[in-house]
């Protein structure tokens, strides 16, 4: 019998997220959003600000939030089916920025909306989000060079679909990425003691799908983003 494994949790900004309209169907059945750069996406991890929390009525249990990156606004709801990442969001105060490995919901009414349902929330410091934002920007920029090749389906489908201003997509990376500049230096030392606990955190949350630690080890060492700034 294999063993079950999550499909892949996507590094994505809020600002491209919330412009993703568009379901598609996987041969396994799994409902994904096809994002406007062009890949399938279930799932995300993110890194944000936790603006607040509200309980959708007394007693009930269910709670929407709203986190932010530095492009947009990520909107979701945490229940009763969510038992882990309801318990953790119950002993945080916002604001405080968190980590948040998610599903993502597609709402199709007078508007189309996404929602997040997080599996998984933590706190985390400033250094754990700069981290993100590199690692979000270098995936996304990857993606948009993948647009303008062209060819594949998806990629094509997205055209198609959204007929992207990658210029637009491009502004907002940068914008993300100098308000990592801007922020106070991070000591080495620092991002050392805050990568060993995001991946103490993911051994001790996914043990049984090693393959997904990859989505919370951090590539870049340093924040060097000149060759991504130009």
């Amino acid at each position: 019998m294999d063993r079950f494994k999550r499909s892949v949790a996507r590094r994505v900004f809020a600002f491209e997220l919330n412009e993703a309209t568009h379901r598609i169907e996987s041969e396994e059945k799994l409902v994904q959003l096809l994002l406007p750069t062009g890949v399938p996406c279930s799932r995300v991890f993110i890194v944000g600000v936790l603006l607040d929390r509200e309980e959708t009525r007394p007693d009930s249990d269910f709670w929407k939030i709203r986190v932010s990156d530095p492009t947009g606004v990520f909107r979701g709801f945490i229940g009763k089916f969510q038992p882990d990442a309801l318990e953790s969001l119950l002993k945080i105060d916002p604001p405080e920025i968190v980590a948040i490995v998610s599903k993502v919901r597609l709402f199709e009414g007078n508007r189309t909306v996404v929602t997040l349902r997080p599996e998984f929330i933590v706190p985390v410091e400033r250094d754990v989000m700069n981290y993100w934002i590199v690692e979000t920007a270098e995936h996304t920029l990857s993606r948009i060079e993948n647009m303008k090749k062209g060819g594949k389906e998806l990629v094509e489908e997205a055209w198609r679909i959204y007929n992207p201003d990658l210029s637009k997509y491009e502004e907002r990376v940068k914008e993300a990425l100098e308000a990592v500049i801007s922020s106070p230096k991070v000591e080495e030392e620092e991002v050392e003691e805050e990568k060993e606990e995001v991946e103490e955190v993911e051994v001790e949350e996914f043990e049984e799908v090693p393959e997904f630690s990859d989505e919370f080890e951090f590539e870049e060492e340093e924040l060097d983003l000149s060759d991504i700034l130009g």
